[in-house]
């Protein structure tokens, strides 16, 4: 048996390299990487086309954007980090929330902890989602909505609230 596994991994290492496969699939049949990075693959499995990995990477985007917005919110990250990911209606009820300290640490030492990020999809261009904060001992609601603006389709904040 030791042989046998010996002639397998020599042949291996002797043979030559596979080639990688992206996991995600790619636009190019061949393997290679799209040239723009926002180019749109429609006929590739795990695209943006596919019902089930779009809603995936709502999902995703949601819990990404909510851990941003949070740092916001309590001050670990300036806002002006989430202009550009945000609409102006958006960045100035953002503004507002972070003047009034809607998220307030207790003490140095309480770092904020986020529960599942809970989202839904009211249209295919659009995400509305919430999180739990804990604080300490205090507990927050952050919502928030994004949508797909402009003609890259960019995803950008258009409403937060925090309680």
């Amino acid at each position: 048996m030791t042989a046998q596994l010996s002639t397998h991994l020599t042949a291996h290492l002797t043979a030559r390299p596979h080639r990688r496969v992206r996991a995600s699939g790619g636009c190019d049949p061949a393997g290679r990487r799209p040239r723009q990075p926002r180019a749109a693959c429609t006929g590739a499995p795990g695209s943006a086309g596919v019902p089930g990995s779009a809603r995936h990477d709502a999902g995703a985007l949601a819990a990404r954007f909510a851990h941003q917005l949070v740092e916001v919110l309590t001050g670990a990250r300036p806002s002006g980090q989430l202009m550009r990911h945000t609409s102006l209606d958006g960045y100035g009820q953002l503004a507002s929330l972070v003047r009034a300290g809607a998220l307030r640490r207790g003490g140095p030492a309480d770092r904020p902890r986020l529960g599942p990020v809970h989202d839904r999809s009211p249209s295919p261009d659009a995400v509305e989602a919430c999180v739990r904060v804990d604080l300490g001992r205090r507990h927050h609601m952050v919502a928030f909505r994004l949508e797909q603006r402009g003609p890259a389709g960019q995803w950008q904040c258009t409403a937060v609230e925090a309680r």
